[in-house]
């Protein structure tokens, strides 16, 4: 709250001279004169007005911005919907890493999102709704995709070596060819998933959910870990292959 104060009146120059020294005096002088210059605006009620004025045009500011901050999310989503929609079929990230974290930080749904091909290494989507979503060919090394929803992804020869799966949803998903080498896929559900060619070699597969697996021919099982009982066996009867190198 403002607190008008009013200033006592200054001394007469004469009476303020006599207290001054000689050496001293023009400096005295222009304090002599600011004083009574701010002993006359301290009874101006227009420069209170003016504060007041100031202090409401700051509260209504503010009250604008709070006011506006669902349109400026919609411009902000909006706009990274443009970048990743605009990239479509190219190669590299063009700052489709940034926007997808993004609009998935913000809780966007990112059903059926295309980005085929893009580089996408390191990016973090945790629990992410890619319910059919594009990812063929993406490298997506390094990535965090714990708890996302992959289901009827199209995830053919994506690039997924050292990235974390946990708990992802990739029922019905295709991930033919994939290149899953020392990811950690524990507590996946790999239910109607095709991974036929699959390279899953040091995989972490504790927990996952495998018994409806749909293909696994050639897909190769050399070193996995933590695999459920009956898993390496039931997989090597289906065709799946046990190769320690690329060939």
């Amino acid at each position: 709250m403002l607190v008008r104060e009013l200033r006592p009146r200054p001394l007469a120059w004469p009476e303020y001279r006599a207290r001054s020294g000689a050496i001293a005096l023009p400096f005295r002088a222009l304090e002599w004169v600011l004083e009574w210059a701010a002993y006359f605006l301290s009874r101006w009620a227009l420069l209170e007005v003016l504060e007041y004025l100031s202090i409401l045009s700051v509260l209504i500011g503010v009250i604008f911005y709070f006011s506006e901050a669902g349109d400026r999310t919609k411009q902000k989503h909006y706009q990274a919907w443009q970048v990743i929609n605009t990239a479509q079929g190219k190669g590299g990230s063009g700052g489709r890493i940034e926007a997808l974290q993004e609009l998935n930080v913000d809780g966007v749904p990112l059903v059926g999102v295309n980005v085929a091909g893009a580089f996408l290494q390191g990016i973090r989507l945790l629990r992410a709704n890619l319910l059919r979503a594009d990812l063929e060919a993406a490298d997506l090394r390094d990535s965090v995709l714990d708890g996302s929803d992959l289901e009827y992804a199209n995830l053919r020869s994506a690039n997924f070596r050292q990235a974390r799966l946990r708990g992802v949803n990739f029922m019905g998903a295709d991930l033919a060819d994939a290149d899953f080498v020392n990811a950690d896929l524990a507590g996946a559900d790999l239910r109607g998933a095709s991974m036929s060619n699959a390279d899953l070699r040091n995989v972490n597969l504790a927990g996952i959910r495998w018994q409806q697996i749909r293909n696994i021919e050639k897909a190769n099982i050399h070193g996995v870990r933590n695999a459920p009982a009956g898993f390496v066996e039931w997989a090597l009867a289906h065709k799946a292959v046990s190769v320690a190198g690329e060939e």
